[in-house]
């Protein structure tokens, strides 16, 4: 089987198609277990207009692909590049803990889903912010 995967992984294309069609599931996937453990449910907040929930769920998209992007850069097939953006995405799910443990002034989701902009904007810089540094951290 490794040998079919790799015949297909030889061709620019097929390649691009496999990275991006591996991302685009592991996405559905990661934001899954995201709306698992927030209070508010993201895509209803979303639709009735929430923009701390948009900014928020945001900043995760782009923090699980830029995770994606550095692992697929770095490494030699399609399982390593799963494997690393796996492990970057625990991470960041373990940054968005932290965060919420680090203001105990407030409760984030409860700000969130109270449309709260503010809150929204830091917690999407948060997620592209430490997509970069796990990103870096990603090896061959």
């Amino acid at each position: 089987m490794d040998n079919e995967v790799d015949m297909l992984l030889s061709n620019p294309y097929a390649a691009s198609l496999v990275y991006v069609s591996v991302t685009v599931l592991s996405l559905i996937v990661f934001l899954s277990c995201f709306e698992f453990v927030t209070r508010y449910k993201c895509w209803s907040e979303i639709k009735n207009g929430n923009m701390a929930v948009a900014m928020a769920t945001g900043g995760k998209i782009f923090g699980i692909c830029n995770i994606f992007r550095f692992s697929i850069e770095a490494n030699d097939s399609v399982y390593q590049s799963l494997i690393w953006g796996a492990f970057g995405f625990v991470i960041l799910m373990a940054a968005y803990f932290l965060f919420e443990f680090l203001t105990p002034v407030f409760r984030i989701d409860e700000e969130i889903s109270r449309d709260n902009r503010a809150v929204g904007l830091i917690a999407m810089m948060i997620s592209v912010s430490i997509s970069y540094v796990i990103g870096a951290t990603v090896i061959i």
